[in-house]
C-alpha cells in the first residue's frame, strides 16, 4: 500500500511540474509575441522617479508639494489609529476566556513581540515591548500597502500609485533614528549616564538601520518598475513579482528591524553591578 502512494504521490508531482514548466513557457512565449507599449522615457528617467521623485509630487491639502511616500505615511498612520481605536472600543471588551478567530489572532500577534521583548530585555521591557508591536506592524502594513495599487494625482497632472512609506529615505531615516532614540532611553533609564555610553558606542546604528529599510523596500520598488518597463507581458509577471518582493520584505524587515531594537535595547538597559573598592571589601570583612 505504501508503495502505491508513493508511486500515486510521484506521478502527481510529476503532473504539477509539467503544469508549472507549460504556464512559465506560455507566459514567455506571450511576452514576446505581444507588442510593447511605446514608452514615454528612458529606463533611467523611470528609475530616477521612483527614487527621488522630481517630478511626481502631488500637493498636500493645497499646502505644501510633498513626495509620494509621505501621503502613504499619513494614509498607513491615520487607517492604524483608527483600527486600533476600533479593536479597543469594540473588540477588546468583547474578549472571552475561549477566544475566537480575531481574538487569537490580536494575542498571538502581541504575544509575539511581548516575548521579542523579554527574551532580549529581561530587566526593563515593558516599553520595549510596545514600541518594537508598534514598529512592527507599522512596517509590516505600510509595505504590504503598495499592493493595493492607490492612486493620485501630480502636481504634472497625472497619475502615479503611492508607494510603500518607507520606500522614502526620508522615512526610512526618521525610522532608525526614532529606533535609535528609542535604545538610547532604555539605556539612560537603566544606567543613567553609562547608559548613554554605552549607546553612543554604537554611532553608525541609526544610519544602518534607515538605510537598510531603505535600500530594502527601494529594491522591490525598481524591480517592478523594471519589470513593467521591459516585459509586454505587463499584466501578469508584475503581479507576480510585486506580490513575492512585497511580502518577503514586509515579514523580513519588519523582523530584522524589531530584533536589532530589542537586541541593541537589551544590551544598553542590562544592570551594571557597582564595582566595590579593595578598602571597602576590607572593611568588610
Amino acid at each position: 500500500m505504501r508503495g502505491k502512494g508513493a508511486v500515486v504521490n510521484m506521478k502527481e508531482r510529476k503532473k504539477w511540474l509539467i503544469v508549472w514548466i507549460c504556464l512559465v513557457a506560455v507566459l514567455l512565449v506571450a511576452s514576446i509575441l505581444v507588442p510593447g507599449n511605446a514608452k514615454s522615457e528612458s529606463i533611467q528617467e523611470t528609475m530616477r522617479d521612483a527614487v527621488l521623485h522630481d517630478t511626481g509630487r502631488i500637493s498636500f491639502f493645497g499646502l505644501k508639494d510633498v513626495n509620494p511616500g509621505f501621503i502613504s505615511a499619513v494614509t498607513v498612520s491615520v487607517f492604524l489609529l483608527l483600527f486600533a481605536a476600533c479593536v479597543r472600543i469594540f473588540a477588546i471588551p468583547r474578549f472571552k476566556m475561549r477566544p475566537g478567530k480575531f481574538q487569537m489572532l490580536i494575542e498571538q500577534l502581541v504575544s509575539l513581540f511581548d516575548n521579542m521583548a523579554k527574551t532580549n530585555s529581561p530587566h526593563r521591557n515593558g516599553f520595549l515591548g510596545a514600541y518594537i508591536f508598534g514598529a512592527g506592524v507599522y512596517i509590516f502594513v505600510g509595505t504590504f500597502f503598495e499592493l493595493f495599487g492607490v492612486q493620485m494625482q501630480t502636481t504634472a497632472g497625472h497619475m502615479i500609485t503611492l508607494p510603500a512609506p518607507l520606500s522614502d529615505v526620508n522615512a526610512a531615516i526618521a525610522m532608525g533614528c526614532m529606533s535609535y532614540l528609542v535604545i538610547l532611553s532604555g539605556g539612560v533609564a537603566q544606567n543613567g549616564l553609562r547608559g548613554v555610553g554605552s549607546t553612543l558606542k554604537e554611532f553608525s546604528l541609526p544610519i544602518s538601520m534607515s538605510f537598510r529599510l531603505f535600500g530594502a523596500l527601494l529594491s522591490g520598488l525598481l524591480v517592478t518598475e523594471l519589470v513593467y518597463y521591459y516585459v509586454n507581458l505587463s499584466f501578469v509577471l508584475p503581479v507576480v513579482v510585486a506580490v513575492m518582493f512585497t511580502l518577503l520584505h514586509a515579514l523580513i524587515q519588519s523582523y530584522v528591524l524589531t530584533m536589532l531594537v530589542a537586541l541593541y535595547y537589551g544590551e544598553v538597559s542590562e544592570v551594571h553591578e557597582k564595582k566595590v573598592s579593595k578598602k571597602a571589601k576590607v572593611e568588610a570583612a
